[in-house]
């Protein structure tokens, strides 16, 4: 099996509009979450989300390219080119043929579908834009990175919930690990900080008025997010020989299913997930130094997670830091594992432990040490990425030192 390493990484977030400025806001605990900008706000009863600010779509698309691209593709795109600037990497004779992109997302063109539906029940309009499917379909921002950058291999979306961007870069290691290919394009993104995307949350009841405190006793619900990010993951050897910058390896990762409910998690099923990844990984529970938790900011998420990792790690979860990075640019549903991706990265590489913002009050049921408020500089040696959706799917990704 081939060692596989991380090259390159994008990003676009409610933080930051590339990894430098990302990682700077989660070592300064900053928060990326504030009232919504988008139309019939005073129709909501959520009015808050991590939106992505000051963002120029026609500083980065043309016209042209703006008629095909909803904003959930716009995102991929801009972390995409930062991903693929900073590996050094250049897609072309059979290495194209080869290398293909997987990206996880789970709303695809919210903001077009939207738009569109005003368009015709609103405004009473009979027809819409002829490119309205391609724009919308989930796989859209897949297949215009596959085009831009010449990806001809294995290129698709995964879509399941919250676990859609783990799910999608655990292939992708996969792919690589097996040989299939010398490097992959993966992450994920999510663009449904809209009037119909926010209602249809709304209905669920599990969303925050005033913010996100994940494992804080006080906590009344998760806050949406939106962006994306965007990694190369590339073979060890081909990386050394062209002489690229490593910031991490990739040595393992588990899926499970809880089979069970379509919302409320299983610890079983999260705890099968993290034992798994550790297992894939060759790594015992003693080295991991860092988990970033799904960390919702619910009551049923916090408390399960805390649950599941104290079943996985025993005594060793009282020496475990895990923090949720929801906290700072809220939750990203499909995109959220790939931006989340960036701390465990930053924890083994910069020795940079990203806090949990807005932590209040201890919870007896999620004592764990959950870096509360202020970062932390740590040796970590393992860290675990973990996402757990809707519809009991759950993808956990272990990141070494390299």
């Amino acid at each position: 099996m081939k060692r596989v390493v991380i090259t390159g990484a994008g990003t676009v977030n409610a933080l930051g509009q590339n990894v430098p400025d990302t990682m700077a806001a989660m070592r300064e605990g900053r928060c990326g979450i504030g009232t919504l900008d988008i139309a019939d706000l005073d129709r909501l009863a959520i009015k808050i989300g991590g939106q992505v600010r000051d963002f120029d779509p026609e500083a980065w698309f043309n016209r042209q390219q703006l008629s095909l691209y909803d904003r959930f593709t716009q995102f991929t795109l801009v972390a995409g080119r930062e991903a693929m600037a900073q590996s050094g990497l250049e897609f072309t004779d059979e290495l194209a043929a080869r290398a293909g992109v997987i990206l996880g997302n789970s709303g695809g063109g919210m903001n077009t579908l939207d738009e569109n539906y005003r368009s015709v029940y609103e405004d009473g309009k009979n027809r819409v834009h002829p490119f309205v499917v391609p724009k919308l379909m989930n796989n859209a921002a897949a297949s215009h990175v596959s085009m831009e950058f010449n990806l001809k291999g294995p290129s698709f979306t995964v879509s399941t919930a919250c676990a859609s961007s783990n799910h999608a870069m655990s292939l992708a290691f996969q792919m690589v690990q097996g040989g299939m290919t010398p490097a992959m394009v993966t992450g994920g993104s999510e663009a449904m900080l809209c009037f119909g995307g926010v209602k249809a949350w709304e209905g669920l009841r599990v969303m925050s008025k005033d913010g996100c405190r994940p494992f804080s006793a006080n906590r009344n619900g998760m806050v949406q997010g939106e962006g994306a990010a965007v990694f190369v993951f590339e073979e060890l050897e081909h990386a050394r020989k062209r002489g690229a910058d490593i910031l991490a390896e990739v040595v393992g990762f588990a899926m499970s299913s809880d089979a069970s409910d379509i919302v409320m998690p299983s610890k079983s099923g999260a705890a099968r997930a993290i034992r798994g990844a550790l297992v894939d990984a060759r790594v015992d529970a003693t080295e991991v130094g860092y988990i970033n938790a799904h960390g919702t900011g619910t009551a049923a998420n916090d408390k399960t997670e805390s649950a599941a990792v104290a079943d996985v790690f025993g005594a060793h979860a009282d020496k475990l830091m895990i923090s949720s990075t929801k906290s700072m640019h809220g939750h990203l549903i499909g995109g959220t594992g790939a931006v989340e991706l960036l701390a465990c990265i930053m924890a083994v590489r910069d020795g940079v432990i990203a806090p949990t913002i807005g932590y209040e009050e201890p919870d007896p049921e999620c004592a764990l040490d959950v870096v509360p408020n202020e970062a932390r500089e740590a040796d970590v040696d393992v860290a675990l990425s973990n996402a757990f959706a809707f519809g009991g799917l759950n993808a956990v990704l272990a990141l070494r030192r390299f």
